[in-house]
Protein backbone atom coordinates (compact mmCIF):
# COMPACT_ATOMS: atom_id res chain seq x y z
CA UNK A 1 0.00 0.00 0.00
CA UNK A 2 2.86 2.36 0.79
CA UNK A 3 4.41 1.75 -2.63
CA UNK A 4 1.17 2.67 -4.39
CA UNK A 5 0.76 5.86 -2.34
CA UNK A 6 4.40 6.79 -2.90
CA UNK A 7 4.11 6.22 -6.65
CA UNK A 8 0.94 8.32 -6.79
CA UNK A 9 2.62 11.18 -4.91
CA UNK A 10 5.74 11.01 -7.08
CA UNK A 11 3.74 10.98 -10.30
CA UNK A 12 1.56 13.86 -9.11
CA UNK A 13 4.63 15.90 -8.24
CA UNK A 14 6.22 15.21 -11.60
CA UNK A 15 2.97 16.16 -13.37
CA UNK A 16 2.87 19.48 -11.51
CA UNK A 17 6.50 20.18 -12.38
CA UNK A 18 5.76 19.43 -16.02
CA UNK A 19 2.73 21.72 -15.91
CA UNK A 20 4.89 24.48 -14.43
CA UNK A 21 7.49 24.12 -17.17
CA UNK A 22 4.80 24.32 -19.84
CA UNK A 23 3.44 27.44 -18.13
CA UNK A 24 6.86 29.06 -18.31
CA UNK A 25 6.90 28.49 -22.04
CA UNK A 26 3.30 29.43 -22.79
CA UNK A 27 2.38 32.33 -20.50
CA UNK A 28 2.70 35.78 -22.07
CA UNK A 29 4.04 38.06 -19.32
CA UNK A 30 6.44 37.98 -16.42
CA UNK A 31 3.76 37.91 -13.72
CA UNK A 32 2.04 34.87 -15.18
CA UNK A 33 5.37 33.12 -15.64
CA UNK A 34 6.32 33.97 -12.08
CA UNK A 35 3.14 32.27 -10.89
CA UNK A 36 3.91 29.20 -12.99
CA UNK A 37 7.46 29.06 -11.69
CA UNK A 38 6.54 29.13 -8.01
CA UNK A 39 3.15 27.70 -7.11
CA UNK A 40 2.93 24.39 -9.00
CA UNK A 41 6.66 23.80 -8.68
CA UNK A 42 6.53 24.18 -4.91
CA UNK A 43 3.58 21.84 -4.53
CA UNK A 44 5.18 19.40 -6.97
CA UNK A 45 8.41 19.33 -4.98
CA UNK A 46 6.48 18.81 -1.74
CA UNK A 47 4.63 15.86 -3.27
CA UNK A 48 7.90 14.38 -4.53
CA UNK A 49 9.58 14.75 -1.14
CA UNK A 50 6.65 13.14 0.69
CA UNK A 51 6.60 10.32 -1.86
CA UNK A 52 10.34 9.82 -1.45
CA UNK A 53 10.07 9.97 2.35
CA UNK A 54 7.65 7.05 2.23
CA UNK A 55 10.26 4.98 0.39
CA UNK A 56 13.38 5.65 2.47
CA UNK A 57 14.12 3.71 5.63
CA UNK A 58 16.67 5.89 7.40
CA UNK A 59 15.44 8.68 9.66
CA UNK A 60 18.36 10.87 8.57
CA UNK A 61 17.19 10.73 4.98
CA UNK A 62 13.68 11.75 6.01
CA UNK A 63 15.12 14.72 7.90
CA UNK A 64 17.04 15.77 4.78
CA UNK A 65 13.85 15.56 2.72
CA UNK A 66 12.05 17.64 5.34
CA UNK A 67 14.80 20.26 5.13
CA UNK A 68 14.50 20.35 1.34
CA UNK A 69 10.75 20.91 1.62
CA UNK A 70 11.17 23.60 4.29
CA UNK A 71 13.83 25.42 2.25
CA UNK A 72 11.56 25.39 -0.80
CA UNK A 73 8.63 26.75 1.21
CA UNK A 74 10.79 29.54 2.60
CA UNK A 75 12.59 30.62 -0.55
CA UNK A 76 9.98 30.33 -3.34
CA UNK A 77 7.65 33.12 -2.07
CA UNK A 78 10.57 35.45 -1.41
CA UNK A 79 12.05 34.83 -4.85
CA UNK A 80 8.67 35.36 -6.53
CA UNK A 81 8.16 38.60 -4.62
CA UNK A 82 11.57 39.91 -5.62
CA UNK A 83 11.09 38.96 -9.28
CA UNK A 84 7.65 40.59 -9.35
CA UNK A 85 8.90 43.71 -7.66
CA UNK A 86 11.86 44.03 -10.03
CA UNK A 87 9.61 43.48 -13.05
CA UNK A 88 7.19 46.13 -11.82
CA UNK A 89 9.94 48.67 -11.13
CA UNK A 90 11.63 48.19 -14.49
CA UNK A 91 8.34 48.31 -16.36
CA UNK A 92 8.75 44.85 -17.88
CA UNK A 93 5.39 43.63 -16.60
CA UNK A 94 2.15 44.57 -18.32
CA UNK A 95 0.91 47.33 -15.99
CA UNK A 96 -2.16 47.95 -18.10
CA UNK A 97 -3.35 44.42 -17.30
CA UNK A 98 -3.17 44.89 -13.53
CA UNK A 99 -6.58 45.00 -11.86
CA UNK A 100 -5.30 46.72 -8.71
CA UNK A 101 -2.10 48.76 -8.67
CA UNK A 102 -1.31 49.44 -5.02
CA UNK A 103 2.23 50.57 -5.66
CA UNK A 104 1.40 53.24 -8.19
CA UNK A 105 4.04 55.95 -8.03
CA UNK A 106 5.37 54.68 -4.69
CA UNK A 107 7.53 52.03 -6.38
CA UNK A 108 9.70 54.52 -8.21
Amino acid sequence: MTDVLSAALLLSGVALALTASLGLLRFPDVFSRMHAATKPTTLGLLLVTVGAALQVDAAGDRVKLLLVAAFQLLTAPVAAHMIGRAAYRTGVGARADLVVDELGDAAR
